[in-house]
């Protein structure tokens, strides 16, 4: 076996926590993710995933303005009443059973 070298990173601790759960139901345990994670990256010759920043970023005042122009939209739209909202899930439903 080739020599070991240790590797320490530091992590939020919730973080940790949520991906060793998803390995562990996958089977294996953190160190033998990290090491897959350093061996494909070896053999891409870079970051196993794609690495690319989103076309449109948003800034948060653009992102609540536009939350609150949808809240000032849904304003305008009428109150259903509860048989009115479960009429309309039935008829939706029906339509997906092709029974409409």
């Amino acid at each position: 076996m080739a020599e070991q070298a240790l590797v320490q990173v530091r992590v939020d601790k919730q973080l940790k926590q949520e991906v060793t759960e998803i390995y562990e139901s996958l089977g294996m345990d953190l160190p033998t993710a990290v090491r897959m994670f350093f061996t494909r990256s070896k053999m891409v010759r870079g970051l196993p995933f794609d690495t690319t920043l989103p076309e449109n970023v948003i800034t948060r005042s653009e992102a609540v303005n536009a939350f609150d122009e949808l809240r000032r939209q849904a304003a305008d739209v009428p109150e259903m009443t509860l048989e009115e909202i479960n009429a309309e899930i039935k008829e939706v439903r029906a339509e997906r059973k092709g029974d409409h």
